[in-house]
Protein backbone atom coordinates (compact mmCIF):
# COMPACT_ATOMS: atom_id res chain seq x y z
CA UNK A 1 0.00 0.00 0.00
CA UNK A 2 1.84 3.26 -1.09
CA UNK A 3 2.41 5.88 1.18
CA UNK A 4 3.38 9.25 0.90
CA UNK A 5 7.30 9.44 1.25
CA UNK A 6 5.93 13.15 3.58
CA UNK A 7 3.62 10.81 5.97
CA UNK A 8 6.79 8.65 6.34
CA UNK A 9 8.96 11.34 7.41
CA UNK A 10 6.30 12.47 9.73
CA UNK A 11 5.84 9.30 11.78
CA UNK A 12 9.76 8.67 11.58
CA UNK A 13 10.45 12.78 13.11
CA UNK A 14 7.52 12.10 16.25
CA UNK A 15 8.97 8.47 16.84
CA UNK A 16 12.69 10.44 16.66
CA UNK A 17 11.15 12.80 19.26
CA UNK A 18 9.50 10.35 21.83
CA UNK A 19 12.89 8.36 21.44
CA UNK A 20 14.77 11.57 22.35
CA UNK A 21 12.05 12.57 25.57
CA UNK A 22 12.63 9.19 26.62
CA UNK A 23 16.28 9.10 26.99
CA UNK A 24 16.88 6.43 23.91
CA UNK A 25 19.26 6.33 21.31
CA UNK A 26 17.76 4.65 18.50
CA UNK A 27 14.80 2.33 18.00
CA UNK A 28 15.35 -1.14 16.02
CA UNK A 29 12.12 -2.02 13.98
CA UNK A 30 12.11 -5.49 12.58
CA UNK A 31 9.16 -7.00 10.25
CA UNK A 32 5.70 -6.10 10.98
CA UNK A 33 3.31 -3.25 11.47
CA UNK A 34 5.39 -0.89 13.35
CA UNK A 35 7.92 -1.76 10.52
CA UNK A 36 5.44 -0.58 7.62
CA UNK A 37 4.13 2.46 9.83
CA UNK A 38 7.11 4.14 10.30
CA UNK A 39 8.76 3.54 6.51
CA UNK A 40 6.43 2.01 4.07
CA UNK A 41 7.92 -1.20 3.53
CA UNK A 42 5.85 -4.60 5.33
CA UNK A 43 7.84 -8.41 4.60
CA UNK A 44 7.91 -11.54 6.61
CA UNK A 45 10.10 -12.07 8.73
CA UNK A 46 12.25 -14.18 7.96
CA UNK A 47 16.16 -15.95 9.17
CA UNK A 48 17.16 -12.76 7.43
CA UNK A 49 17.16 -9.77 9.06
CA UNK A 50 15.59 -6.52 8.10
CA UNK A 51 16.12 -4.05 10.72
CA UNK A 52 14.98 0.06 10.60
CA UNK A 53 17.83 2.11 12.59
CA UNK A 54 16.12 5.38 13.77
CA UNK A 55 18.12 7.24 15.84
CA UNK A 56 17.02 10.19 18.47
CA UNK A 57 18.38 12.67 15.92
CA UNK A 58 16.00 11.83 13.12
CA UNK A 59 18.79 9.75 11.21
CA UNK A 60 17.46 6.57 9.59
CA UNK A 61 18.62 3.99 7.90
CA UNK A 62 17.01 0.32 6.62
CA UNK A 63 19.28 -2.89 6.57
CA UNK A 64 18.13 -5.13 4.44
CA UNK A 65 18.98 -8.57 2.59
CA UNK A 66 20.43 -7.90 -0.54
CA UNK A 67 18.13 -9.64 -2.84
CA UNK A 68 15.27 -8.01 -0.68
CA UNK A 69 16.96 -4.02 -1.95
CA UNK A 70 15.04 -3.77 -5.01
CA UNK A 71 11.25 -3.90 -3.37
CA UNK A 72 12.66 -2.44 -0.11
CA UNK A 73 13.68 0.73 -2.22
CA UNK A 74 10.48 0.72 -4.29
CA UNK A 75 8.45 0.55 -0.50
CA UNK A 76 10.59 3.38 1.19
CA UNK A 77 10.99 5.95 -0.85
CA UNK A 78 13.84 8.66 0.45
CA UNK A 79 14.99 6.17 3.08
CA UNK A 80 18.72 5.28 3.01
CA UNK A 81 18.89 1.82 2.16
CA UNK A 82 22.06 -0.90 3.87
CA UNK A 83 22.41 -4.05 2.32
CA UNK A 84 23.95 -7.01 3.57
CA UNK A 85 24.91 -10.62 1.70
CA UNK A 86 24.78 -14.30 2.48
CA UNK A 87 27.61 -14.31 4.00
CA UNK A 88 28.07 -10.93 5.86
CA UNK A 89 27.17 -10.43 9.59
CA UNK A 90 24.15 -8.61 9.39
CA UNK A 91 23.86 -7.61 13.30
CA UNK A 92 27.52 -6.29 13.03
CA UNK A 93 25.81 -3.58 9.86
CA UNK A 94 23.51 -2.88 12.63
CA UNK A 95 25.60 -2.40 15.74
CA UNK A 96 27.77 -0.35 14.01
CA UNK A 97 24.97 2.11 12.78
CA UNK A 98 23.73 2.43 16.56
CA UNK A 99 24.19 6.27 18.22
CA UNK A 100 26.82 5.52 20.86
CA UNK A 101 24.51 6.82 23.67
CA UNK A 102 21.23 6.19 24.97
CA UNK A 103 19.13 2.57 25.53
CA UNK A 104 18.25 0.49 22.77
CA UNK A 105 14.14 -0.16 21.64
CA UNK A 106 14.10 -3.21 20.24
CA UNK A 107 10.81 -4.39 18.11
CA UNK A 108 8.36 -5.84 20.46
CA UNK A 109 8.04 -8.66 17.81
CA UNK A 110 11.93 -9.09 16.85
CA UNK A 111 12.76 -12.75 17.39
CA UNK A 112 14.69 -13.64 19.95
CA UNK A 113 17.29 -15.04 17.98
CA UNK A 114 18.02 -11.23 16.81
CA UNK A 115 17.72 -9.70 20.27
CA UNK A 116 20.02 -12.32 21.75
CA UNK A 117 23.22 -11.83 19.02
CA UNK A 118 22.23 -7.69 19.51
CA UNK A 119 22.86 -8.14 23.20
CA UNK A 120 26.46 -9.92 22.64
CA UNK A 121 26.79 -7.45 19.91
CA UNK A 122 25.95 -4.36 22.34
CA UNK A 123 27.10 -5.71 25.25
CA UNK A 124 26.42 -3.39 28.26
CA UNK A 125 23.23 -1.52 26.24
CA UNK A 126 20.15 -1.07 28.23
CA UNK A 127 17.46 -2.21 26.13
CA UNK A 128 13.55 -1.52 25.98
CA UNK A 129 10.74 -2.37 23.93
CA UNK A 130 9.98 -0.21 21.23
CA UNK A 131 6.02 0.07 21.62
CA UNK A 132 7.16 2.42 24.51
CA UNK A 133 7.54 4.89 21.54
CA UNK A 134 5.63 3.64 18.59
CA UNK A 135 2.54 2.22 20.27
CA UNK A 136 1.73 5.94 21.32
CA UNK A 137 2.01 7.40 17.94
CA UNK A 138 -0.11 4.28 16.43
CA UNK A 139 -2.68 4.43 18.52
CA UNK A 140 -3.64 8.22 17.40
CA UNK A 141 -5.02 7.95 13.61
CA UNK A 142 -4.45 10.25 10.69
CA UNK A 143 -7.70 10.88 8.70
CA UNK A 144 -6.13 8.64 5.84
CA UNK A 145 -5.90 5.31 8.30
CA UNK A 146 -9.60 5.94 9.71
CA UNK A 147 -10.89 6.17 5.74
CA UNK A 148 -9.15 2.93 5.52
CA UNK A 149 -10.55 1.20 8.66
CA UNK A 150 -13.84 2.80 7.50
CA UNK A 151 -13.63 1.28 4.53
CA UNK A 152 -12.58 -2.43 5.63
CA UNK A 153 -15.10 -1.96 8.17
CA UNK A 154 -17.82 -1.77 5.51
CA UNK A 155 -16.82 -4.27 3.15
CA UNK A 156 -17.29 -6.73 6.53
CA UNK A 157 -20.71 -5.01 6.99
CA UNK A 158 -21.66 -6.30 3.71
CA UNK A 159 -20.31 -9.47 3.56
CA UNK A 160 -22.76 -9.86 6.99
CA UNK A 161 -25.95 -8.10 5.06
CA UNK A 162 -25.41 -11.67 2.54
CA UNK A 163 -24.40 -13.63 5.47
CA UNK A 164 -27.49 -13.38 6.87
CA UNK A 165 -29.98 -14.76 3.66
CA UNK A 166 -28.08 -17.85 3.62
CA UNK A 167 -28.91 -21.23 4.92
CA UNK A 168 -27.14 -22.21 8.26
CA UNK A 169 -29.48 -24.98 9.32
CA UNK A 170 -27.82 -28.29 8.36
CA UNK A 171 -24.38 -27.34 7.83
CA UNK A 172 -21.47 -27.73 9.22
CA UNK A 173 -19.98 -24.72 11.11
CA UNK A 174 -16.30 -24.96 9.35
CA UNK A 175 -18.38 -24.48 5.67
CA UNK A 176 -19.76 -21.71 6.97
CA UNK A 177 -16.97 -19.94 7.98
CA UNK A 178 -15.41 -21.31 4.56
CA UNK A 179 -18.30 -19.27 2.97
CA UNK A 180 -17.54 -15.72 5.13
CA UNK A 181 -13.95 -15.88 3.76
CA UNK A 182 -15.10 -16.09 -0.08
CA UNK A 183 -17.48 -13.13 1.08
CA UNK A 184 -15.02 -10.90 2.43
CA UNK A 185 -12.65 -11.31 -0.23
CA UNK A 186 -15.64 -10.80 -2.84
CA UNK A 187 -16.40 -7.43 -0.74
CA UNK A 188 -12.66 -6.36 -0.98
CA UNK A 189 -10.62 -7.83 1.38
CA UNK A 190 -7.41 -8.85 0.49
CA UNK A 191 -6.60 -11.49 2.96
CA UNK A 192 -9.33 -13.20 5.73
CA UNK A 193 -8.22 -13.01 9.53
CA UNK A 194 -10.71 -15.61 10.97
CA UNK A 195 -14.39 -16.04 10.67
CA UNK A 196 -15.31 -18.08 13.62
CA UNK A 197 -19.00 -19.69 13.73
CA UNK A 198 -19.68 -20.93 17.24
CA UNK A 199 -23.24 -22.20 17.18
CA UNK A 200 -25.21 -23.55 20.40
CA UNK A 201 -23.30 -24.79 23.30
CA UNK A 202 -20.12 -23.88 21.42
CA UNK A 203 -20.91 -19.71 21.66
CA UNK A 204 -20.30 -20.33 24.77
CA UNK A 205 -16.05 -20.38 24.04
CA UNK A 206 -15.32 -16.92 23.16
CA UNK A 207 -12.85 -18.02 20.81
CA UNK A 208 -14.39 -21.20 19.14
CA UNK A 209 -12.60 -22.98 16.34
CA UNK A 210 -15.04 -23.59 13.72
CA UNK A 211 -15.35 -27.52 13.60
CA UNK A 212 -18.19 -30.04 12.34
CA UNK A 213 -20.76 -29.31 14.66
CA UNK A 214 -24.25 -29.17 12.87
CA UNK A 215 -26.09 -25.92 12.79
CA UNK A 216 -29.78 -27.33 13.79
CA UNK A 217 -33.31 -24.81 14.62
CA UNK A 218 -33.13 -23.33 17.82
CA UNK A 219 -29.04 -22.32 17.80
CA UNK A 220 -28.08 -19.40 18.83
CA UNK A 221 -24.74 -18.86 16.24
CA UNK A 222 -21.93 -16.24 16.87
CA UNK A 223 -20.08 -15.33 14.21
CA UNK A 224 -16.86 -13.67 14.50
CA UNK A 225 -14.93 -12.49 11.70
CA UNK A 226 -12.51 -9.88 9.61
CA UNK A 227 -9.25 -9.44 7.90
CA UNK A 228 -7.34 -6.96 6.06
CA UNK A 229 -8.01 -4.65 3.25
CA UNK A 230 -5.39 -2.39 2.07
CA UNK A 231 -3.17 -3.07 5.24
CA UNK A 232 -5.82 -2.45 7.56
CA UNK A 233 -7.52 -4.61 9.62
CA UNK A 234 -11.72 -5.45 9.88
CA UNK A 235 -13.09 -7.48 12.97
CA UNK A 236 -17.01 -7.66 14.00
CA UNK A 237 -19.38 -9.58 15.31
CA UNK A 238 -22.91 -10.30 15.30
CA UNK A 239 -25.18 -13.45 16.76
CA UNK A 240 -27.79 -14.58 14.70
CA UNK A 241 -30.28 -17.47 15.72
CA UNK A 242 -31.36 -20.58 13.29
CA UNK A 243 -34.58 -20.55 12.47
CA UNK A 244 -37.81 -18.08 13.37
CA UNK A 245 -38.96 -19.63 16.68
CA UNK A 246 -36.44 -18.03 19.07
CA UNK A 247 -35.58 -18.92 22.95
CA UNK A 248 -36.79 -16.36 25.18
CA UNK A 249 -33.44 -16.71 27.32
CA UNK A 250 -31.71 -16.01 23.87
CA UNK A 251 -33.43 -12.99 23.13
CA UNK A 252 -32.96 -11.51 26.70
CA UNK A 253 -29.46 -11.76 26.57
CA UNK A 254 -28.65 -10.45 23.06
CA UNK A 255 -30.68 -7.88 24.51
CA UNK A 256 -28.77 -6.91 27.48
CA UNK A 257 -25.31 -7.21 25.22
CA UNK A 258 -26.82 -4.85 23.38
CA UNK A 259 -27.49 -2.75 25.81
CA UNK A 260 -24.28 -3.00 26.86
CA UNK A 261 -22.57 -2.25 23.88
CA UNK A 262 -24.87 1.05 23.93
CA UNK A 263 -23.39 2.00 27.37
CA UNK A 264 -20.09 1.33 26.02
CA UNK A 265 -20.29 3.86 23.23
CA UNK A 266 -22.02 6.15 25.26
CA UNK A 267 -19.06 5.79 27.46
CA UNK A 268 -16.59 6.47 25.15
CA UNK A 269 -15.44 9.81 25.12
CA UNK A 270 -12.20 12.25 24.56
CA UNK A 271 -10.55 12.48 28.10
CA UNK A 272 -12.11 8.96 30.01
CA UNK A 273 -9.91 6.53 30.60
CA UNK A 274 -10.08 3.41 29.11
CA UNK A 275 -10.86 1.23 31.67
CA UNK A 276 -14.40 3.19 32.42
CA UNK A 277 -15.51 2.35 29.24
CA UNK A 278 -14.94 -1.33 30.20
CA UNK A 279 -17.13 -0.65 33.60
CA UNK A 280 -19.99 1.00 31.98
CA UNK A 281 -20.41 -1.76 29.47
CA UNK A 282 -20.04 -4.63 32.35
CA UNK A 283 -22.08 -2.83 34.86
CA UNK A 284 -25.13 -3.18 32.18
CA UNK A 285 -24.61 -6.92 32.10
CA UNK A 286 -23.73 -7.09 36.05
CA UNK A 287 -27.18 -5.53 36.72
CA UNK A 288 -29.16 -7.75 34.49
CA UNK A 289 -27.27 -10.53 36.29
CA UNK A 290 -24.99 -11.93 34.11
CA UNK A 291 -21.64 -10.38 35.10
CA UNK A 292 -20.21 -13.50 36.25
CA UNK A 293 -20.46 -14.37 32.11
CA UNK A 294 -19.13 -11.60 30.49
CA UNK A 295 -15.49 -13.41 30.58
CA UNK A 296 -13.51 -10.39 28.70
CA UNK A 297 -12.18 -6.99 27.99
CA UNK A 298 -14.28 -4.80 26.03
CA UNK A 299 -12.52 -4.03 23.13
CA UNK A 300 -9.05 -3.55 21.86
CA UNK A 301 -7.65 -1.52 19.30
CA UNK A 302 -7.39 -1.77 15.78
CA UNK A 303 -5.35 -0.48 13.11
CA UNK A 304 -2.69 -2.00 11.46
CA UNK A 305 -3.18 -4.93 13.41
CA UNK A 306 -6.66 -6.77 14.57
CA UNK A 307 -4.99 -5.75 18.46
CA UNK A 308 -2.87 -3.43 19.27
CA UNK A 309 -3.35 -0.39 21.95
CA UNK A 310 -5.29 0.98 23.29
CA UNK A 311 -7.08 -1.80 25.24
CA UNK A 312 -10.53 -1.22 26.68
CA UNK A 313 -10.22 -3.15 30.35
CA UNK A 314 -9.80 -2.97 33.99
CA UNK A 315 -6.83 -0.86 35.28
CA UNK A 316 -6.08 0.71 32.30
CA UNK A 317 -5.98 4.10 33.00
CA UNK A 318 -4.89 5.67 29.53
CA UNK A 319 -7.60 8.04 28.40
CA UNK A 320 -9.34 7.91 24.77
CA UNK A 321 -8.13 11.08 22.56
CA UNK A 322 -9.76 11.55 18.71
CA UNK A 323 -8.56 9.73 16.70
CA UNK A 324 -8.04 6.22 18.83
CA UNK A 325 -10.10 3.65 16.44
CA UNK A 326 -11.00 0.37 18.92
CA UNK A 327 -13.87 -2.27 19.04
CA UNK A 328 -16.60 -2.52 21.44
CA UNK A 329 -17.55 -5.99 22.12
CA UNK A 330 -19.55 -7.21 24.84
CA UNK A 331 -20.24 -10.88 25.65
CA UNK A 332 -22.13 -12.94 27.34
CA UNK A 333 -21.35 -17.05 27.48
CA UNK A 334 -23.74 -19.24 29.48
CA UNK A 335 -21.16 -22.90 29.74
CA UNK A 336 -23.00 -25.55 27.85
CA UNK A 337 -25.54 -23.42 27.10
CA UNK A 338 -25.06 -20.98 24.38
CA UNK A 339 -23.22 -17.45 24.17
CA UNK A 340 -24.03 -14.08 22.61
CA UNK A 341 -21.49 -11.10 21.28
CA UNK A 342 -22.14 -8.16 19.33
CA UNK A 343 -19.03 -6.02 18.01
CA UNK A 344 -18.26 -2.85 16.06
CA UNK A 345 -15.42 -0.98 15.55
CA UNK A 346 -15.81 2.82 16.74
CA UNK A 347 -13.24 5.45 16.89
CA UNK A 348 -12.83 8.50 18.70
CA UNK A 349 -14.06 11.79 16.26
CA UNK A 350 -13.17 15.54 15.75
CA UNK A 351 -16.15 16.18 18.22
CA UNK A 352 -14.79 13.38 20.84
CA UNK A 353 -17.51 11.02 20.76
CA UNK A 354 -17.41 7.63 19.52
CA UNK A 355 -18.18 7.02 15.95
CA UNK A 356 -19.30 3.68 14.79
CA UNK A 357 -17.46 2.47 11.70
CA UNK A 358 -19.66 -0.66 11.13
CA UNK A 359 -23.16 0.30 10.41
CA UNK A 360 -24.44 -3.41 9.83
CA UNK A 361 -27.69 -4.32 11.79
CA UNK A 362 -27.23 -5.72 15.20
CA UNK A 363 -30.36 -6.73 16.21
CA UNK A 364 -31.26 -10.62 16.45
CA UNK A 365 -31.81 -11.97 13.06
CA UNK A 366 -33.19 -15.34 12.46
CA UNK A 367 -31.63 -17.21 9.24
CA UNK A 368 -32.53 -20.36 7.56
Amino acid sequence: MPIDAAILRARRDRASAGARAAGIGALLISPGSDLAYLSGHRIHGSERLTCLVLDADGAATLVVPELEAPRARTAAPGLAVRTWGETDDPVALVAALVPKAGALALDDRMWAAFVLRLEAALGGRRFVTSSAVVADLRMRKDPSEIEALRAVAHGADRAYATLRELTFTGRRERDISAEIGDLLRDEGHDEVGFAIVASGPNGASPHHDSGDRVVVPGDAVVLDFGGVQGWYCSDITRTVHAGAAVDAEVRRVHDVVLRAQEAGYRAARAGVEAASVDAAARAAIADAGYGAYFIHRLGHGIGLDGHEHPYLVSGNAERLEPGMAFSIEPGIYLPGRFGVRIEDIAFIDAHGVAEPLNQADRSLASVG
